[in-house]
């Protein structure tokens, strides 16, 4: 996959950014900074054209996935950030996940599959409408996850059950509530509050 990778403080954490529908590797960047500006920069861009807007797995109808195509690419995804990890000598377990609509959906594959390797998230406006499901114990899991109250994509009942995933299997969740979906400030600025409250929690 093709990625951007742009180097921070060695003690920072490294944000893996994944973009929404129709947007590519530079279209978090500044949330990334604005997140954390002393943190390192890894964003991919998606592999998948639908319309010709890129995303990171294929659906076969809104809100309705391509769930074997969503396991072979989450495996991808998450292999390429293991070698990222290796080409630019980063701990693995410094990653955050930080994904956008579609990007965000595809970040919750890889901590409900691998959470010994991805256990923390920020996650804005996703939806998982996916029926075979890892049990997995998500104890050490650590997510913040936002929604939009009138959000024309992710219904509200989309949103509980998204948030259940979690909860069910005893990961710690941060939740915000906006107006739709659209990223705003608001979202940013809390997530940003809580990464800060998380890595002070850390040291």
């Amino acid at each position: 996959m093709h990625a951007l990778y742009q180097a921070g403080q060695p003690e920072a954490p490294v944000l893996v950014l994944l973009h929404g529908t129709g947007g590519n590797e530079h279209s978090l960047l500044d949330v990334g900074r604005t997140l954390s500006p002393e943190a390192s920069l890894l964003s991919f861009r998606g592999d998948v054209l639908e319309n010709g807007m890129r995303r990171y797995f294929k659906r076969l109808a809104e809100g309705i996935y391509d769930e074997a195509d969503l396991a072979q690419r989450g495996d991808a995804l998450a292999a390429s950030i293991q070698e990222a990890a290796k080409k630019y000598d980063f701990a693995i377990d410094k990653v955050v996940l930080v994904g956008y609509s579609n990007g965000a959906n595809i970040a919750i594959r890889l901590l409900l599959t691998r959470p010994s390797v991805f256990n923390k998230a920020i996650l804005y406006h996703a939806m998982y409408p996916v029926k075979d499901l890892p049990a997995g114990d998500l104890s050490q899991t650590h997510v913040f996850m936002s929604f939009g109250t009138h959000d024309p994509i992710v219904s509200a009942t989309d949103a509980t059950y998204v948030r259940k995933l979690f909860t069910d299997r005893q990961a710690t969740v941060t939740d915000s509530w906006t107006p739709s979906h659209q990223l705003t400030y608001q979202e940013v600025a809390e997530s940003k509050a809580w990464l800060a409250k998380f890595r002070c929690n850390e040291s």
